[in-house]
């Protein structure tokens, strides 16, 4: 699922590197445990960090591509929460059911922001805060408060279950959806709109680009993806919480934001979301393997984001592409 870099766009930008250089910093890290642990890393160890990139990898990947178009949907968490509850409820009797109630209920909760947001030309933040609000509210109108346990073990069972040792079946759904993603957003038509979206909307309307539909289709893409993450979740836990609080979002942004997508829009890979989404998962399996206490997991999120947020700036970029100028141009001199 590479990434072939933009005509014009050299390769080796920061925001281009940023995402494999902090998978492979993550990964040498986690591989390093054991001289904090004290004990071999095992199978189980990478299991559980595939496990967390299923948790967090749809939720990621959904928030990720409105972000390429400029757009920020906070409702994901909504919808995750709002998803897993359809999918216990109404997949007691048939966990197929269930999943399929909760990805329609997303693609609709999804297709009417995207289309309230294109129809109006209003910005996604406040649309999508009252989506999340409301859908906080109504998951926990459903469940009257509290948790509710889904009883279908053999389901749980199965969600849970090893395949190839290291992976089930939630983290193969997830690879799969990043996959896709990847050939429509990197081999279509589609996916230079959405950038082109992201990077200057009103030039991208005068190219000819039907930013209406496009932003409907992404939103629609985004509480499917939402919503599916949620289901498996409930499925795989058992139980459905109705509010799930701020940390899924949290997670799913620094994600996406590892994964070089930038603050502005008009930038990013489903390839580069998911290397932020293995770097981020692989951080919390370091924090569970090494038993070190959660805030630092936290600063080093914080202290990424201060990175992430630095190369973003266009003073650095600027002075960067000056650098970059100035030794081209003592290179060629050199060489006369």
């Amino acid at each position: 699922m590479s990434a072939r870099p933009e005509p014009g766009r050299p390769a080796s930008r920061p925001e281009d590197l940023i995402p494999a250089v902090s998978l492979l910093l993550v990964l040498a890290a986690f591989l390093c445990t054991p001289l904090i642990s004290g004990s071999g890393l095992t199978t189980f160890d990478v299991y559980n960090a595939s496990q967390g990139f299923a948790q967090l990898g749809l939720l990621a990947l959904g928030l990720g591509i409105t972000m390429i178009a400029g757009e920020f949907d906070l409702s994901v968490v909504g919808t995750y929460a709002a998803g897993g509850m359809i999918a216990v409820q109404a997949g007691q009797s048939s966990p197929a059911l269930g999943v399929l109630a909760a990805v329609a209920a997303g693609a609709a909760i999804g297709a009417a922001q995207g289309g309230l947001i294109a129809a109006l030309r209003i910005p996604s933040l406040p649309v999508t805060l009252a989506t999340y609000i409301a859908l906080l509210g109504l998951t926990s109108a459903m469940s009257g408060g509290l948790s509710v346990t889904y009883t279908d073990t053999g389901a749980t069972l199965a969600i849970d279950r090893t395949v190839g040792v290291v992976f089930s079946l939630p983290s193969l759904i997830t690879l799969a959806a990043f996959a896709v993603a990847a050939l429509v957003l990197g081999g279509t038509r589609l996916g230079r709109e959405v950038r082109a979206i992201g990077g200057d909307r009103r030039a991208s309307r005068v190219a000819g680009v039907r930013v209406g539909r496009t932003l409907v289709g992404l939103f629609t893409v985004s509480g499917t993806l939402a919503a599916l993450g949620g289901a498996l979740l409930s499925y795989n836990y058992a139980s459905a919480n109705p509010d799930p609080g701020l940390q899924p979002l949290i997670l799913a942004t620094v994600a996406c934001l590892v994964g070089g997508v930038s603050l502005a829009g008009g930038r990013g890979r489903p390839a580069g979301l998911l290397a932020g989404t293995l770097a981020v998962a692989l951080l919390g399996e370091i924090d569970a393997v090494t038993a070190l206490p959660d805030y630092y997991t936290e600063l080093l999120y914080a202290a990424l984001l201060v990175v992430i947020v630095a190369v973003d700036a266009p003073g650095l970029r600027r002075g960067l592409d000056r650098l970059r100028a100035s030794a081209l141009t003592s290179h060629a001199r050199d060489r006369r």
